[in-house]
């Protein structure tokens, strides 16, 4: 786990991706661009892209729960996979955020809009028991429920190979602010949008 800053009123919590850890978040340039009203932790979830359970029970537990009290505001962001868990996290033990700032957030494998899709949408579909319990269609299920809802920065690069996708999450956000730049699934796409992201944040935390 890396942090910056200390002693802002508030704190940002920022997962990276898949295969990413807090040094390439910081090799990305992202933490040289935080304000001094926001302090930064970049946490080491070691996700991959099956979604392990652990993960959320770690975020809650191990990085989430100790700063309870200790700021007033807490936002949590997330970059692809991690805005999945984001998200994940948001929909289901969201008491005590701020918002979310998701980044190109990963709406699931192609194998899961696919399904959603050939079941005649979001409307139509029905999950299954299995489905339920799996991550990536148990982000759906609460997006159709209208979860979460918190005010929530999304963007994403035109180029991004999910953006379709992405823009069906925007869509489903009940406050959400969205953002496309261009670019793809990568670093020229994701600094612009996190300078955006805390310039909307330092407006939602005044208001």
């Amino acid at each position: 786990m890396r942090c910056y800053g200390q002693g802002a009123p508030d704190v940002l919590v920022l997962l990276p991706g898949a295969q990413m850890h807090p040094a390439d978040v910081e090799d990305g340039g992202l933490p040289a661009l935080m304000p001094p009203t926001l302090d930064l932790i970049v946490p080491d979830l070691h996700l991959d892209p099956t979604g392990r359970s652990d993960a959320m029970q770690r975020l809650a537990h191990e990085v989430l729960a100790p700063l309870s009290g200790r700021y007033r505001h807490l936002w949590l962001a997330g970059i692809s996979l991690g805005g999945l868990l984001a998200l994940r996290h948001a929909q289901t033990a969201g008491a005590g955020l701020r918002g979310l700032c998701l980044l190109a957030p990963y709406p699931g494998s192609r194998l899961v809009t696919n399904h959603i899709a050939r079941a005649g949408g979001l409307h139509a579909w029905q999950p299954t028991p299995a489905q339920q319990a799996d991550p990536e269609y148990a982000l759906w299920i609460g997006l159709c429920a209208g979860q979460p809802r918190l005010p929530t920065f999304i963007g994403w690069g035109r180029e991004d190979r999910f953006a379709a996708s992405m823009g069906s999450v925007a869509d489903l956000l009940p406050q959400a602010v969205r953002r496309e730049v261009g670019g793809g699934h990568d670093w020229p796409a994701w600094r612009p949008l996190w300078r955006d992201a805390l310039a909307w944040m330092a407006g939602e935390s005044g208001a």
